[in-house]
């Protein structure tokens, strides 16, 4: 058997042994007495024998090659050494160019601007490299997802194209914006004036009209097909590749109408940074105005699309259900998933005349709306407004929804019309969206018996207010459907259309 010295030499494990107890009785004359109990080095004959003995293979043949490096006997382990490799890092995700418009320019350039025109000239150059932005995220979603999937028949022509939409037909018209803003840019890289541009370009967004009303029914179709294991690997693929920014395929879908929103705010922001006797002041407060209308004309065609696509998917367990008032309704004020008393999970629809409430079920892979109920008109609509953990109604009502002590985020609707007598205590998943949902009934109801007491008091309120007037809400509220790669909203109201205008022109 053999060591090593200090300077790395080989030695004889005995003369070894005899230097260690030398070393260690000069260290006991040095130390205080102990009374503990050390093992001799001469009892350890190798460190080999300290392993004990395993069944997992990969760890066994760890144990071999480890006990042979310590017998030093020269003898190779039986799985052979492979060289140490890094693990590749996944590429980086491609990122947008951050850089300002005044970080374009040297120092001397920026002391003849005041700060006002160059924040002004800020949102100029964000307004256009935000349509240059959306030019290459269409021409992305037409190049890297749809004709990939066309050429490898991973889905059909016809379902691409109801997906798809016709993106490239929008893409001129955001080109020619581009192209009208940069020869408005002079040498320096200002943009003088850009009222009469977006003037005359802005009534050209109603070709979006067709795109947004499909939008619904194309997600619907997208979530569909990816239980096929073929898109759903493809989509996956595309999700980890750099060009996808971590973005799913339906967030390219999304930008134009997430993109129809941002105009007012940003033309708004150009109004603000422009002073009251500049050329465009005038011209910008009217684009303003048209931008609405054009964004109101889509939100409505969004909308009534959307409350078709519903009534249609509605399955009615009995005639006496169809109501003629749904087939007539345009417009859907709100909808979401709840909850009942007894816990089950209800989809309820407040559509301008009528209250339906339905069980999602799936037909064939196609997910539909079972009415629940005998539907409730909303000339007929009561509301109450219940607190935490209100015990009114009897029975177990604590616990019904959760296994929290209290019930929470609740309300009641029924029917004054005594021939229906039908009552529904609902709990939504937050205050927030209880709060909308209230609002959207409460305005509803509104409409129909505009003097007539809106809601019922909770018994807790009853001893404080003897009588208590529900105000309407002035504008419903739109909430935009979640993005794929993020959490779905289960319990909460989903409106349609696009953001609403009026409010956030407000801000």
């Amino acid at each position: 058997m053999v060591a090593y010295d200090e300077l790395g030499s080989l030695v004889p494990i005995k003369r070894t042994l005899q230097v260690t107890d030398c070393q260690n009785q000069a260290n006991k004359e040095s130390e205080e007495p102990s009374t503990k109990r050390v093992r001799p080095h001469g009892r350890v004959t190798s460190l080999a024998s300290l392993i004990s003995p395993v069944k997992s293979g990969a760890v066994r043949r760890f144990g071999q090659t480890l006990q042979a490096s310590f017998r030093g006997d020269g003898k190779s382990s039986a799985v052979p050494h492979k060289p140490c490799s890094k693990a590749t890092a996944p590429t980086p995700p491609k990122r947008r160019n951050s850089t300002l418009w005044s970080e374009t320019l040297d120092v001397r350039q920026k002391g003849t601007l005041s700060t006002q025109e160059i924040k002004r000239q800020e949102v100029i150059f964000e307004l256009a490299r935000g349509e240059q932005d959306l030019i290459e995220d269409l021409q992305l979603a037409r190049k890297a997802y749809h004709d990939p999937m066309l050429k490898l028949s991973i889905m059909s022509e016809e379902e691409l194209t109801h997906i798809f939409g016709n993106l490239d037909d929008y893409i001129p018209l955001h080109e020619d914006l581009l192209a009208q803003l940069s020869k408005a840019t002079g040498s320096d890289g200002t943009v003088g004036q850009i009222g009469q541009i977006v003037i005359s370009w802005l009534p050209r967004l109603n070709a979006y009209k067709e795109y947004c009303s499909n939008q619904l029914a194309a997600k619907a179709l997208l979530d569909q097909k990816k239980q096929d294991r073929r898109v759903q690997d493809f989509l996956q693929r595309c999700l980890e590749s750099p060009f996808s920014r971590k973005l799913d395929l339906w967030s390219f879908l999304d930008i134009p109408r997430s993109r129809l929103v941002k105009y007012p705010l940003l033309l708004k922001e150009i109004l603000r940074r422009t002073p009251p006797d500049h050329p465009d002041a005038g011209l910008l407060e009217e684009a303003i105005t048209i931008i609405q209308g054009v964004l109101s004309d889509i939100n409505m065609k969004k909308g009534e699309s959307e409350c078709q696509y519903y009534i249609e998917k509605l399955e009615y367990l009995d005639d006496r259900q169809r109501d003629p008032r749904i087939e007539q309704c345009k417009s859907l004020l709100c909808h979401g998933e709840l909850r009942n008393k007894s816990g089950t999970k209800l989809h309820v629809f407040l559509f301008t005349e009528i209250l339906v409430l339905t069980r999602p079920v799936t037909r064939n892979e196609r997910q539909c709306f079972q009415v629940y109920r005998q539907p409730i008109p909303v000339q007929d609509l009561v509301l109450e407004d219940l607190q935490d953990g209100d015990v009114r109604m009897g029975g177990s009502f604590r616990g019904a929804f959760s296994n929290s002590e209290k019930a929470k985020n609740i309300f009641r609707v029924r029917s004054q019309d005594p021939s229906h007598s039908q009552s529904h205590t609902l709990q939504v998943n937050d205050v927030f969206h209880k709060q909308q949902w209230l609002n959207c009934l409460r305005s509803a109801i509104s409409v129909h018996r505009p003097t007539d007491e809106l809601s019922t008091p909770s018994p807790h309120m009853s001893n404080i207010h003897s009588k208590r007037r529900m105000s309407s809400a002035s504008a419903i509220i739109h909430l935009e459907e979640p993005d794929e790669n993020c959490p779905r909203q289960t319990s909460q109201s989903t409106l349609p259309g696009l953001a609403r205008l009026d409010q956030m022109m407000a801000h």
